[in-house]
């Protein structure tokens, strides 16, 4: 339980340090992103600096300011991360102006202020079409979703709430020139709260439904959306039940407009919200099958056409869309036949159908069409009200939505437009009055001097308008009940006749000369409190009638669809007197709506739209400063400055700015007011630009709230560098008592557990010393417990170190490591093994031509090895294929030996056998013979089969004596020759000829044939130098150096 409130007292610190800093930034910030209330602002009766303030606003994408409690919301046309639940969050339960301007601020200050009095609020949403009305109720309602009470119960009513929504836009919003998603109609939605805040009921008024737009939309409009959703959205097995194509363009009254597909607007989707919608609300099946039938039935209605007979009568030339209307109506075909042909007149007592011409059945049949849809929409809003009926009986409080159309200035402005206008006219009055009834309240309540506030009144407007005989709703009632001929022309004239002097009212008859330029004849203009406006009275009197025959009621009580039926209920008075005119009804639901909103305490959501083509980014100064003129936003701004700009409760304006005053800083220990008034005097406030009222400090001038702000800034610096070197001491001292308390603990255990693994080593130490030393005094004994471990130390040991110096060659196999006693045999192995092992892998990496070149000198160890002094230095010396290139040869040679194949060619020198002379030759081995060559001349061939041996010295020389078995005189004798390559010649000349045993090798002197019969002697003997000489006996002598045996 501790932990979780140290969290929370945690959580409720960082979101007290968030608001501070929010608010510090939005007072900081107002230079780059213009003032976030306008009552701040000095040039305040400007309208220029008022524009210019929502536009700086309005490019950093801050869409909100206030002016006082009023928020200002200007339409960004895109989407922007301000509406996340996270934003929720930060608004929910603080003060109004802590954070920057938010729709949510508002709603939550509303919420809060309704369960603190126990009071009841309405929000205001007002601005034209496309300024975003609907969006801000929506995220008011998506507010109180969140941030209400929860319960399964409290959850269902806020589904419904929420889920209202998208019904109500299908059936009462519609494509506009301005607004892809503009409300035909005013809606008043009542939230009702429990003691606990939570959301418990609801209910919806609705006002002014554009009856007309179902029978006839302007080009670039469109009819309601549910028709397009059912259309376009609909299964296709309730299309088939409803007899509907799905192609809108075959529906008359949906393509008047010309623009069936809107690409903002996705019709199929939306057709699927407002069925789950219905469900949540909990209409039945039947309900939704016969609402479906009706909005069908209507769509049949508009493609019926007549034609004239021969005595110019209507009549009927389309059965197919009678007989869908016929089903879907559940009326006899023939009585809704009659119904739309014929008028019913009573004389006497005698009733008589007259026939309508064909205008007079089109206008019927568009009459028929605007009742029942009109009074289905009633229908609708009163299922909704019983689905949000709040079952608690117990008290309650509420917050009202009004979402109502805004002020309208068209090219061409008729009926709807001087109705809305009117409204807002209404509301205006009402918006000055609830203002300055407010703001005179808290002058009181805080006990300061209210003075009053010079202001535009518009009660003069109202009065002509709605004044009882004389204002122009009176005329206009008068001329529609009056008998004989009335026109719209009439209606004017009267209306000049009978206000024609009236300041605020000018028609084309009235004007003077230069006015009269702007006014058609059927044309007249009112003054309002937002500018001019120019009406049409083309329509009036048809709008304001809005007639709907007798019998075609009467046809509708037939009807077997139950809504149909309580629409049309049998027990509605069917008086011969005419029903109320629709301006009439109009001003009876105002007078209904300003009692309701007169009880409750009021809010305003003041939207804008900041240019025609809603595009993001892009703001139109001339449209703008026509909004801000007739929403009144520079009216309620000079009601909110007549007096003092800016007013904080003690508390909050002492918590700001103590740090300026010395006295008050850190901590003022008196009340807050005597903080404030101790504060205000250090800072130097003049007596007449400020008020100490009871909780609060009203100050008159924006400027002397900032200059306070910029000191404050300035000094808030100073503190922060003050506190943040504090902190920083304290926060390092604080370290640094505990790293050296932590690594004093630290230190202490790694102390004594280093002692500890010291203590187990020595031990163990001792114990294998003592092992070891019995091992080493019992080594040469039987393997027994003492010695085992020592001799298997020194196995690993004698293993370890021959596996560091096993001999790399296999010439190296004498340098194995002497073992001890105990591993001579295993030693002995393992050097077979290993040396088994390196001759196995030495000779597994032996290429073809190395071992080729080995077995040669394999044979030439077995010729001379041990005989000869030289060998040894001839190992290390590879042979070579040959030591003469075929291109060395001489050609002619070439080509007589060629046939014999050449096997060795090498480089010689022969001593002559007289004289002893050296000659420079090449010795050439064929598979047949040797030759000795000189340069084109082949000197001597000898046969193999004539070789008798080869002889050589012991010493070091490099001669060999060839014996050659002469049968006569004419044979050369033995060849005595000198080769460098001595023991690889000899080597290839016994592979060719395949006889080993003929090379001899001698000592002293070796006796070679001159010549048959006649002999010579080479004598071999070692010397300090190499030398070969006659010597005085007539032999060769060759004598050569010692060289050192190996």
């Amino acid at each position: 339980m501790a932990h979780m409130a140290l969290e929370e007292k945690e959580s409720l610190e960082v979101r007290c340090n968030q608001i501070l800093r929010n608010m510090e930034a939005s007072l900081t910030a107002r230079d780059r992103v213009g003032i976030q209330d306008f009552v701040l602002l000095d040039a305040y009766t400007s309208e220029s600096a008022v524009l210019d303030n929502l536009r700086k606003r309005f490019h950093e994408n801050l869409i909100y300011t206030y002016i006082g409690t009023l928020l200002v919301s200007v339409n960004p046309y895109k989407d922007l991360d301000i509406f996340s639940s996270k934003q929720m969050d930060t608004y929910m339960g603080v003060n109004f102006f802590e954070l920057p301007p938010h729709i949510y601020a508002l709603a939550d200050n509303v919420f809060r202020t309704m369960q603190s009095e126990f009071n009841n609020h309405f929000i205001l949403i007002s601005g034209e079409s496309g300024a975003g009305k609907t969006e801000a109720s929506k995220k008011i309602l998506q507010f109180y979703a969140v941030s209400c009470p929860s319960t399964r119960l409290l959850n269902n009513i806020r589904d419904r709430l929420l889920l209202s929504n998208p019904v109500l836009e299908a059936f009462g919003n519609a494509k506009t020139l301005k607004n892809d998603n503009s409300s035909r109609f005013g809606k008043y939605m009542d939230i009702q709260f429990d003691h606990q805040g939570g959301a418990v009921g609801g209910h919806i008024l609705s006002y002014l439904l554009e009856k007309s737009r179902v029978v006839h939309q302007n080009h670039g409009e469109r009819n309601f959306h549910i028709f397009y959703q059912l259309v376009e959205g609909g299964e296709e097995e309730l299309l088939r039940w409803l007899g509907l194509e799905r192609n809108c363009k075959n529906y008359r009254y949906l393509v008047q407009g010309d623009c069936a597909k809107v690409s903002s607007i996705n019709d199929k989707s939306e057709w699927r919200t407002v069925k789950k919608a219905l469900s949540v609300i909990e209409f039945s099946k039947s309900d939704i099958e016969h609402l479906f039938g009706i909005i069908a039935s209507v769509l049949h209605l508009g493609n019926i056409e007549f034609e004239a007979d021969a005595q110019g009568y209507a009549f009927l030339n389309s059965n197919q869309e009678m007989h869908w209307v016929s089903k879907l109506l559940g009326i006899p075909n023939q009585v809704l036949q009659q119904g739309l042909t014929h008028r019913k007149i009573e004389a006497k007592a005698e009733e008589v159908f007259s026939p309508f011409s064909v205008e007079h059945a089109v206008y019927a049949r568009d009459a028929l069409a605007k009742a029942i849809y009109g009074r289905t929409f009633t229908w609708l809003v009163n299922k909704i009200n019983e689905s949000l009926a709040n079952q608690d009986t117990s008290r309650n409080t509420v917050i009202g939505l009004l979402d109502i159309y805004g002020f309208e200035v068209f090219n061409v402005n008729s009926f709807e437009q001087f109705c809305i206008n009117y409204c807002n006219e209404k509301l205006q009055q009402l918006f000055i009055q609830l203002t300055l009834k407010s703001e005179q309240e808290e002058y009181e309540m805080e006990g300061i001097e209210w003075e009053p506030v010079p202001y535009f009144n518009n009660k003069i407007i109202c009065d002509l308008v709605e004044e009882k005989f004389r204002g122009i709703i009176s005329l206009l009632d008068e001329e529609c009940l009056r008998p004989g001929e009335a026109t719209d022309l009439t209606f004017l004239e009267k209306i000049e006749e009978k206000i024609g002097g009236h300041p605020h009212f000018v028609t084309h008859k009235l004007a003077d000369q230069k006015t009269r330029k702007t006014l058609e004849r059927g044309d007249f203009r009112l003054l309002h409190y937002a500018g001019e406006v120019t009406y049409c009275v083309v329509g009036f009197l048809d709008k304001n009638n809005d007639l709907l025959y007798r019998n075609g009621k009467e046809v509708m009580r037939q009807s077997k669809n139950a809504i149909i039926k309580h629409c049309f209920p049998s027990s509605e008075p069917d008086s011969k007197k005419r029903p109320e005119t629709v301006i009439t009804q109009f001003k009876s639901s105002l007078v209904g709506l300003t009692d309701i909103l007169m009880s409750k305490e009021p809010w305003y959501v003041r939207c804008i739209k900041p240019n025609e083509s809603k595009q993001p980014g892009n703001f139109d100064d001339v449209l703008v400063r026509h909004q801000v003129k007739y929403l009144g936003l520079m009216e309620h701004l000079r009601v909110r400055r007549a007096g003092f700009a800016y007013r904080r409760k003690y508390e909050i304006f002492l918590q700001r700015y103590k740090p300026l005053c010395p006295d008050t800083w850190p901590n003022w220990r008196g009340t807050a007011a005597e903080g404030v008034q101790r504060l205000i005097k250090h800072l130097g406030y003049k007596s007449d630009e400020y008020k100490m009222g009871r909780t609060k400090i009203f100050i008159r001038h924006p400027r002397t709230l900032f200059t306070t702000e910029d000191a404050f800034q300035v000094c808030k610096h100073k503190l922060a560098t003050r506190i943040q070197a504090k902190y920083k001491g304290y926060r390092v001292k604080g370290d640094f008592l505990k790293q050296k308390e932590a690594a004093t603990r630290i230190e202490t255990c790694w102390r004594g557990l280093m002692a500890r693994k010291e203590r187990e080593k020595r031990a163990w130490a001792v114990k294998v010393i003592k092992k070891f030393i019995k091992g080493f005094m019992t080594r040469y004994q039987p393997a027994c417990i003492d010695n085992s471990e020592y001799l298997a130390y020194v196995r690993q040991n004698y293993l370890t170190r021959l596996s560091d110096n096993l001999p790399k060659t296999v010439l190296d196999k004498d340098s194995w490591l002497t073992p001890p006693p105990i591993m001579q045999e295993a030693s002995q192995i393992l050097k077979k093994v290993y040396i088994r092992h390196m001759v196995r892998k030495y000779i597994r990496g032996l290429t073809p031509q190395r071992k080729t070149q080995l077995l040669l000198k394999v044979q030439t160890s077995s010729l001379f090895r041990g005989k000869k002094e030289n060998y040894p230095s001839s190992v290390g010396r590879p042979f070579a294929d040959t030591r003469i290139c075929s291109e060395d040869i001489n050609i002619k040679v070439l080509q007589m030996i060629q046939p014999e194949q050449i096997k060795y060619s090498v480089p010689v020198v022969k001593y002559d056998r007289n004289g002893f002379r050296p000659r420079p030759r090449q010795l050439i081995f064929t598979h047949k013979a040797a030759y000795l060559v000189k340069e084109a001349k082949i000197r001597q061939r000898i046969d193999y089969s004539f070789f008798k041996g080869v002889s050589v010295s012991n010493l070091s020389d490099n001669f060999f004596i060839l014996h050659v078995r002469c049968e006569d005189l004419k044979q050369k004798g033995d060849l005595v020759l000198q080769c460098d390559f001595l023991f690889e010649a000899l080597t290839k000349l016994s592979v060719i000829t395949n006889k080993q045993n003929y090379i001899n090798v001698v000592q002293g002197s070796v006796r070679f044939d001159i010549q048959p019969g006649r002999e010579g002697f080479v004598d071999f003997k070692s010397g300090q130098e190499s030398a070969v000489y006659r010597a005085k006996n007539g032999h060769l002598m060759v004598e050569s150096t010692r060289t050192k045996s190996r």
